[in-house]
């Protein structure tokens, strides 16, 4: 049986940026997220140089699939109430040459999600963000809205009120009953 998601295709647009200054010694080039923007058929699937100047190439990449999951109704609620929501998208450097005769950054997964964001990250990979458009956050919320319910905090107990056990985990009671040697309170006879 397949389940059906909500999705949306998208088309995501890396630049290759010249490097200046002293960081151009290093590494002449730089890889960065541009935009993300709604997939048409035009755009195939396969990377496609979109511009190239002296000190810029701008690649698509065309085709990619942005699901909503019902279980990650939190990771979607926290990135539509931001004050800027956003795409999230974990990229890659090729290992082999591409078409342009050097390694190409290919985007593997385009997110809404926070919660995907973070353990990308977590995972140490290549993530950026770039604002998503209007009419993809209204869809976002509309999917919110209908599958994910904000649980209201609980009131966390102050350490202090908990039961106090021993370390087998019997009750145990503190006294503040100053008893020394002999069981009789008060001093050291």
């Amino acid at each position: 049986m397949t389940i059906s998601r909500p999705f949306i295709e998208v088309a995501v647009i890396m630049q290759r940026l010249a490097n200046t200054g002293v960081a151009a010694r290093w590494q002449p080039w730089r890889w960065q997220l541009a935009d993300v923007v709604l997939h048409e058929e035009g755009f195939g699937t396969v990377p496609r140089l979109l511009y190239q100047s002296e000190t810029e190439q701008r690649w698509l990449h065309g085709g990619l699939k942005v699901e909503l999951f019902k279980d990650d109704g939190e990771g979607y609620y926290l990135n539509a109430s931001t004050d800027v929501p956003s795409w999230f998208v974990l990229w890659r450097m090729e290992d082999e040459p591409s078409v342009a005769g050097e390694p190409l950054a290919r985007p593997l997964v385009v997110s809404l999600s926070y919660y995907d964001a973070g353990r990308w990250l977590d995972a140490q990979e290549t993530v950026e963000q770039v604002p998503a458009p209007a009419p993809v956050v209204a869809w976002l919320q509309t999917f919110v809205d209908e599958h994910y319910v904000v649980e209201p905090k609980r009131r966390k107990r102050p350490e202090s009120f908990k039961s106090l056990t021993d370390r087998f985990g019997n009750p145990a009671s503190i006294s503040t009953d100053k008893t020394f040697g002999n069981g009789q309170g008060g001093g050291h006879g």
